[in-house]
């Protein structure tokens, strides 16, 4: 068979922190009385995240959704600055919470990744169906709305959606139903060797690194040349 549907991972394939969290999260907080170098955030931010629980809830009724994902960030960043500095204490830490979170919301901390728009409209004007499947939260709506995005998109997954997040099957199976392609016919592309990569091939999707392009301007030429079948086709 042949390629007939593109999927992307989000953050980190189709859109990139305009600044790194570290920075966005030292810039903020001195705006609420608290001083700490961003390199020492950084570094707390990626141990809290390594070990923080899935953000999915699939007991919850959907309405309940956003405000369990919002106390799952809380825990994330409050727990980011006590690793950072366990004697950091905020005046208003819910204030200096909401501030970071709004700022997360939207286009200032976002930007698209090198030719990510002009990829989805040539993959789209080619004829495939094009989606995302993502562990973003249900923010993530508006921040492709915001990059230009949405429009080019015939699908987006969230743990929120799906029920499950990846490297689990089920929100590649949700994609794939909700556009009619089997796994055969899909081509994943992502970022995270385990996350995305290998759970695309793991669900008998073709998986592509987009660390090995320049731009995803390339992506479009790159898909036409994969072989039909997805145990032969490049992986990066």
């Amino acid at each position: 068979m042949t390629i007939r549907a593109v999927l992307f991972d989000a953050a980190g394939t189709l859109i990139e922190l305009a600044e790194s969290v570290g920075e966005t999260y030292a810039r903020i907080a001195e705006r609420f009385g608290v001083a700490l170098p961003a390199s020492r955030l950084d570094d707390a931010f990626r141990r809290v995240w390594a070990s923080a629980p899935p953000m999915v809830f699939p007991d919850a009724a959907p309405e309940a959704v956003p405000a369990l994902e919002r106390g799952w960030w809380r825990e994330v960043v409050r727990s980011t600055f006590r690793a950072a500095d366990s004697t950091v204490r905020f005046d208003d830490f819910d204030a200096f919470f909401a501030a970071l979170y709004d700022v997360y919301s939207g286009a200032p901390a976002w930007r698209p990744r090198p030719g990510a728009r002009q990829a989805l409209g040539a993959l789209r004007a080619a004829g495939l169906a094009v989606g995302v499947v993502s562990n973003f939260d249900h923010r993530l709506d508006k921040i492709l709305e915001a990059m230009g995005m949405t429009e080019l998109l015939d699908f987006v997954g969230t743990p929120s959606r799906c029920g499950s997040r990846k490297p689990e099957r089920v929100p590649f199976a949700a994609a794939l139903d909700a556009l009619g392609v089997p796994a055969a016919s899909a081509v994943f592309v992502g970022d995270d060797p385990a996350m995305d990569l290998a759970a695309a091939r793991a669900a008998g999707l073709s998986a592509l690194d987009v660390h090995q392009l320049d731009s995803l301007c390339e992506l479009p030429d790159v898909i036409a040349t994969l072989d039909d079948s997805p145990e032969e086709a490049p992986t990066p």
